[in-house]
């Protein structure tokens, strides 16, 4: 490859294998024993603490903390785990600094809580490198449950149902499960196959059967799953994505950040991954922060992510915004595209201002033209081949506070549902809470 090649285009090889591993290292190292003694240690295991209540699945925060402090991580692992079946991957990519630790005491007294996400992953690594599982089923109900997609809403369902004795197939739709855990976050936040791995270690309660190639709409139907099972849970996400809708947002260069993240993180070698030298994100997600941080840590020269709101309306975490400012990715706020230019191939993005005007964000006169050979799109997921006689609400599934569809028989949760703030967590409380209403159902307990 010449020095001519690299410098121009979408190309591979902008970095050479050992920079690429430095830059992919774990995020979030795990803590060593001592280390994790000393950070239990700061907690003040208090009564009703403010952490716990805002942990979407409601773990029992004080109680694994202390549990890890008397030296009994494994008990803490099962406390977690209780809750939150998926605690490994939630301990890695859940923003704990907008929800437990933001509202530690530690933190309002002295602005640095307790490190609650790495000691979850401190007490969950370790059960699981045991390679035993912590539940086991219940006495076989002889009910059959299906459900579509192995994403975390899915998984946490499926679980939670087989260590209650139903039997479950889970119906996706890609060649292997997790869902977003494998497919939709960041490679350095989740390394050494740990999503794989977190599914086979889950799968370890038996019951649970995965079917691959399996999307509805194609290989499988809503109508054939509630002939052929007792209760269908939907978990399917959002396999949509949108575009910008302008023209030329189809040259080659244009790409949906989403597919950029999945193709990342399934690559056997980070230096055959294309990436262009000059990228901008169009975005103010967490999937647009993901795109352009790992877009830099490939090689590219510049990379720029733009939002059409200012900074305080981004859905991505000021630790994440500031995260992808010391990976040297820069952000513009208060822009909006409005061109896409190049003959074939991506030249560069003209963006308008935009301002608020009675209460509506419109864009402005004043623009200005970024170069990029590399455009990813981060504008959101929709939900794509809603089953007949769904209702669907703002582009998602209706369910009740029971994850309930207006279908009778049927369960949604996760990002394909109405509701929730799209988090990985939260999935997993969805998952879990529909579970119960099912079993309440299936067994003539529901109230």
């Amino acid at each position: 490859m010449t020095a001519k090649q690299l410098q121009d285009g979408i190309v591979s090889g902008r970095l050479d294998g050992p920079r690429l591993a430095e830059n992919f290292t774990d995020l979030h190292p795990p803590y060593d024993p001592h280390e994790a003694l000393v950070a239990a240690d700061r907690c003040y295991f208090c009564h009703d603490a403010p952490c716990m209540t805002a942990c979407p699945t409601s773990i029992d925060i004080p109680l694994f903390i202390r549990q890890i402090a008397t030296g009994t991580p494994e008990a803490a692992a099962r406390t977690i785990l209780e809750q939150n079946i998926l605690g490994g991957m939630c301990a890695r990519v859940c923003p704990t600094e907008t929800l437990c630790e933001e509202v530690c005491v530690r933190e309002a007294a002295e602005g640095k809580p307790v490190e609650i996400g790495r000691l979850q992953r401190h007490a969950t690594d370790i059960l699981m490198a045991k390679g035993k599982h912590p539940f086991a089923r219940a006495e076989a109900t002889g009910k059959k449950v299906a459900v579509v997609g192995a994403g975390p809403a899915g998984l946490s369902c499926a679980h939670r149902l087989a260590m209650l004795g139903h039997d479950v197939v889970i119906f996706e739709a890609r060649p292997k499960p997790g869902g977003l855990n494998e497919y939709g976050i960041a490679s350095y936040k989740s390394t050494n196959s740990f999503a794989e791995r977190e599914v086979d270690w889950l799968l370890q309660i038996g019951g649970i059967e995965i079917r691959h190639d399996a999307a509805l709409g194609g290989a499988i139907s809503l109508d054939s799953l509630r002939a052929d099972f007792d209760a269908v849970f939907l978990g399917m996400g959002l396999a949509g994505v949108n575009k910008l809708g302008l023209d030329g947002d189809e040259k080659a260069g244009v790409s949906a950040a989403v597919d950029f993240i999945a193709d990342l993180r399934q690559a056997d070698d980070l230096g055959a991954l294309p990436i262009g030298r000059r990228v901008v994100v169009v975005g103010g997600g967490m999937t647009a922060i993901d795109a352009g941080v790992q877009a830099k840590l490939l090689g590219a020269e510049e990379v720029t992510i733009v939002y059409r709101r200012g900074q305080e309306a981004m859905a991505a975490s000021r630790f994440e915004q500031d995260l992808a400012a010391q990976k040297g990715v820069r952000i513009i706020h208060n822009a909006a595209p409005v061109g896409v230019l190049g003959n074939g191939s991506l030249t560069g993005v003209t963006f308008a201002y935009t301002e608020t005007q009675d209460g509506k964000l419109v864009t402005t006169d004043q623009t200005f033209t970024l170069p990029a050979d590399q455009l990813f799109q981060a504008i959101g997921q929709t939900l794509q081949g809603a089953p007949e006689g769904l209702t669907v609400e703002r582009g998602k599934i209706a369910v009740d506070a029971a994850g309930r569809t207006s279908v009778p028989g049927v369960w949604a949760g996760g990002d394909c549902a109405l509701g929730g703030d799209d988090l990985t967590v939260t999935a997993v409380a969805e998952g879990r809470d529909a579970a119960m209403d099912i079993h309440a159902s299936l067994t003539g307990a529901a109230g």
